[in-house]
């Protein structure tokens, strides 16, 4: 009888303790989910707030670009249109805080990246005025931004009355996720799918900068009237760039972008070598290598010699070291040709050189296809000793040079290029322009034993 009790009380603690146990699980349960009503509640008014940001940038934006197809004083335009950049800029910020505004937003963040491009662009020439066909376009934009700023308002008093709701990231990437498999429109159930749907398409822009429609469709200069090549043809151009042999090299992909491409891979020297091919031309338009690097034991001068040998071998000649970014076991040296004297800084090349042996294990050619052509470069209308004048009080001029460089479009032209030095030992590099005397860029040299990084 003493032992049945025993048993039975032991029965009952177990159980209690079971049920305290049960009850503590419980507890937890329901402070987690707490917890993440709590960070859900968070999340959702981040993106009330983002979402609150993006109405008054807009907004704010519209109310730019209206003033600035009216405004004629140069000093005011250029307040106005630098304002519209900025409120393009923030409506951006804010549409990338939203868990899914750049993927189905497309169109509209398209729209805020051009229009504020174009706005920072005409704050630069504000000075000479507008034309008639920039009033025009400032006049397109200023519609298409009232448009999205109605769009905005309406969805944010549905907001607030509850009758729709933002989602949060999990379920935006689920929807999305769906819609991707089901071949369905990315806007599919968002309620932002008015605003692209209804979205005007964008007038063509063409000006000095990023996104001018005449950008995007210029085509590389040093591959114009050049013949297309084949895909066997466009290996035996691989190979005999590194002086080795066609069968090493394996086709990987069929690049389509904005330069098309042949691309193949190589193992070499313990590693994988990447190498893509221009389809136009049979030009190599980059070179990676992955392989392991070992202690370096090549100086940075003869690494620069490497490169620019290798370069001259195949028909990169009349090179000029420019910076340099030293990894450690490799050094990436940035190339550009001089012609006439004058370095021409939009066909600039980079080769990255393994200091343990020398090989060359990167190469990014872009900007020099793009951009190369023969060049007669013409004396400066501005005089040395008058663009010298340029140079701002506190700044000793450490040299000169005639240089080339690209403006923030397509476009180019000649400076002097001062490299200067303030008390602190700070270096700039000022750009002065050879036609009209006024300043160009300003840049600033971060400089320490690694390299140059310029900003």
């Amino acid at each position: 009888m003493n032992v049945h009790l025993q048993n039975t009380r032991a029965r009952v603690r177990l159980v209690s303790f079971l049920t305290a146990g049960v009850l503590v699980l419980a507890g937890f349960a329901i402070q987690g989910r707490m917890q993440a009503n709590r960070y859900r509640r968070l999340l959702d008014k981040t993106y009330e707030y983002a979402f609150a940001q993006l109405t008054t940038s807009v907004s704010g934006l519209d109310a730019a670009l209206q003033k600035g197809v009216y405004a004629t004083s140069p000093t005011l335009l250029s307040s106005l249109c630098t304002d519209a950049f900025s409120q393009a800029l923030s409506a951006q910020t804010a549409l990338g805080s939203l868990p899914y505004g750049n993927v189905e937003l497309e169109q509209t963040a398209a729209f805020l990246a051009k229009t504020g491009d174009y706005a920072m662009a005409l704050s630069r020439c504000a000075g000479q005025g507008l034309s008639g066909e920039q009033r025009e376009t400032l006049r397109a934009l200023s519609g298409q931004a009232s448009s999205l700023s109605q769009t905005l308002h309406a969805l944010e008093t549905d907001l607030y009355a509850g009758t729709v709701s933002l989602e949060d990231l999990d379920e935006a990437q689920s929807r999305l996720s769906r819609a991707t498999e089901d071949g369905a429109p990315n806007t599919a159930g968002s309620s932002f799918q008015e605003i692209e749907h209804e979205f005007p398409e964008l007038p063509t822009l063409i000006y000095d900068g990023p996104f001018s429609d005449h950008i995007a469709d210029r085509s590389p200069r040093m591959l114009e009237g050049a013949e297309a090549v084949s895909r066997d043809e466009a290996r035996a151009r691989a190979a005999a760039f590194f002086g080795l042999s066609p069968a090493l090299f394996t086709p990987e992909s069929d690049g389509a972008g904005r330069i098309p491409t042949w691309s193949f891979s190589a193992a070499v020297d313990g590693g994988t070598l990447w190498v893509e091919v221009t389809k136009q031309g049979g030009q190599v338009l980059e070179v990676l290598s992955d392989r392991p690097l070992g202690p370096a034991v090549l100086s940075r001068e003869r690494a620069v010699s490497r490169a620019r040998d290798f370069l001259s071998r195949n028909g990169y000649p009349d090179l000029t070291e420019t910076y340099f970014i030293d990894q450690g076991n490799a050094l990436t040296i940035n190339f550009a040709p001089e012609e006439n004297g004058v370095l021409c800084y939009p066909d600039l090349i980079k080769v990255t050189v393994a200091l343990d042996s020398g090989s060359i294990i990167g190469l990014e050619a872009g900007n020099y296809l793009m951009n190369h052509q023969q060049r007669q470069p013409a004396a400066p209308a501005v005089s040395l000793s008058n663009a010298q004048t340029m140079v701002t009080d506190g700044l000793r001029v450490l040299s000169h040079r005639l240089a080339i460089i690209p403006t923030f479009g397509e476009n180019e032209v000649l400076c002097h290029e001062f490299k200067c030095e303030n008390d602190d030992g700070q270096h700039y590099i000022l750009y002065v322009n050879g036609q009209t005397g006024a300043q160009e860029r300003i840049l600033i040299l971060l400089e320490d034993e690694n390299g140059t990084l310029v900003l």
